[in-house]
Formats: C-alpha cells, sequence, structure tokens
C-alpha cells in the first residue's frame, strides 16, 4: 500500500475470516426467505453500520455504499417494479396508466421488496469481503474446513495474478504512451488500445505462470497430502461473541419483525 493510503483497522479485521462469513449466513437466510419490506431494511442498515463502524471501508467504498447503494435501490424498485406480473399484487392503486400498461402500487412495492432484499444481501456479503484478505481466508479453510492446500492454494495463486495483471497493463499502457504510436480519436481509439495491449499482456502473464509453476515446483508442492502452515489464522474468544452475538441479533429481528 502506498505511503498516505493507510486506513486504521477496525474490529471486524480481527476476527477469524471464516467467523465473517458464518456469522451474517442466518441473517442473509431470513433476507432470502422474507416477503416484508422491513427485515431486509433492518437487516441491510446492521450490515451498513457493521461495515462502516468494524471494517474502516476507503473513502470511495464508502461513497458506494451510502450514495450508490440506494440510487440502486431506486433504479431496481422501478425495474422490478415493471417485471412484476400484475396479476400477483395488489391492483387497487393505479400509479400509471399508459395505453395498454398499467402500473400499480403493488407492483412498485414489490420491486421495492426485491431491491432491498439484493442490497441486504450484498451488504452482508460484504462483511467478509471488506474485513478478511485472500491469503488469511484461504489458511482458514485449509486449517478448520480442512480444504485441500492443492486446491486452496492453486485458487490463491491464480488470485494473485490479478494485481500483476493491473499492474503489467500500467506498464504497458505507459510504455505505448512514451513510444507515441500513432494518436487515432474516435470512437474506435479506446478499442485500439485495448487491442494494442492483448498481446503483451498475455505474454507477461505466460512468463509469470512459468515463474509460479516453477517456484511451486521447486517446494514440492502437491508431494504429500499435507503441508505445514507457516502462517496461523486463529480461532480467539472474540470470533465466538461475535458470531453469538449475530445469531442473537438475527433471531431477535425476525420474531420481533412482522412475517408479512
Amino acid at each position: 500500500m502506498r505511503p498516505g493510503t493507510e486506513r486504521s483497522r477496525g474490529y471486524l479485521h480481527g476476527l477469524n475470516p471464516l467467523v465473517t462469513v458464518v456469522a451474517p449466513l442466518p441473517a442473509m437466510i431470513a433476507v432470502i426467505v422474507s416477503r416484508d419490506l422491513a427485515t431486509p431494511v433492518a437487516f441491510l442498515l446492521l450490515g451498513l453500520g457493521l461495515i462502516l463502524t468494524g471494517a474502516h471501508p476507503s473513502t470511495r467504498t464508502t461513497a458506494l455504499l451510502v450514495l450508490v447503494l440506494p440510487a440502486a435501490i431506486a433504479i431496481g424498485t422501478v425495474g422490478f417494479g415493471v417485471w412484476t406480473d400484475p396479476a400477483r399484487v395488489d391492483r387497487s392503486v393505479v400509479l400509471l396508466d399508459a395505453g395498454a400498461y398499467r402500473l400499480y402500487e403493488g407492483s412498485l412495492l414489490a420491486g421495492l421488496a426485491a431491491s432491498l432484499r439484493l442490497a441486504a444481501l450484498l451488504v452482508l456479503a460484504l462483511l467478509a469481503g471488506l474485513s478478511a484478505t485472500g491469503p488469511d481466508f484461504v489458511r482458514s479453510t485449509v486449517q478448520y474446513l480442512r480444504l485441500p492446500y492443492r486446491i486452496a492454494y492453486t485458487a490463491l495463486a491464480a488470485y494473485r495474478f490479478v494485481p500483476r495483471f493491473r499492474r503489467d497493463l500500467e506498464l504497458i499502457r505507459q510504455a505505448h504512451r512514451v513510444r507515441g504510436p500513432g494518436v487515432r480519436r474516435g470512437p474506435g481509439s479506446a478499442i485500439s488500445r485495448v487491442t494494442a495491449s492483448v498481446v503483451p499482456l498475455l505474454a507477461g502473464a505466460i512468463r509469470h505462470a512459468e515463474r509460479v509453476a516453477l517456484a511451486m515446483d521447486a517446494r514440492a508442492f502437491g508431494a504429500h497430502s499435507t503441508r505445514t502452515e507457516r502462517h496461523l489464522v486463529p480461532l480467539r474468544g472474540r470470533d465466538a461473541v461475535f458470531v453469538t452475538l449475530s445469531w442473537a441479533v438475527t433471531a431477535a429481528i425476525v420474531v420481533m419483525l412482522p412475517a408479512h
């Protein structure tokens, strides 16, 4: 991370990555089976509160959650409302009458419920995505879920290709700008820039894959059924407390809120 971009770590970062996956599972199930508006709203606000106070997201992520997510909910409300079968909703109030098409209040409420459920599921999933790192999650699955390390660390190696590709692509674009190839304008300029980077990016990816494969062979990767872990990701008392509180709050919300 570059200087000046460090962020303070919240309490979610101190939890085991598996805990941030397991803790919101009952809430996600409750959101999926709910048909009212209050349940997804409650879990949406709860998830946002946990992320903002416990994960300390970047300014960009915070803006997306606070500003873009409500706009997406509004757009989804209209979209799902238009697609909803009018025969399955309350048709007592007509909001829009455009010839043969009518938009009912019940359709819009159904669309709002669907949008809120999707938003709540996204926010609850982000609890793990914004607080855990890929390497720690992989190590946790190997340690506690007994996932074969051949699968887990192969997936981790592929995961680490992404930032490598990003750096390579930036270097290729900088090289193109320095060399000054013919500057093109118009709609085809963006396509031209992308296609000019494909071949060198693939060549760099193949070279990097070969180096990773040689490094894994040198460390006898896959030679034995088990492998000694250099970095352990422990389960602490705080993890049990967080899961217990999360499930208790989920049960309280489900019991207290109406089922329809």
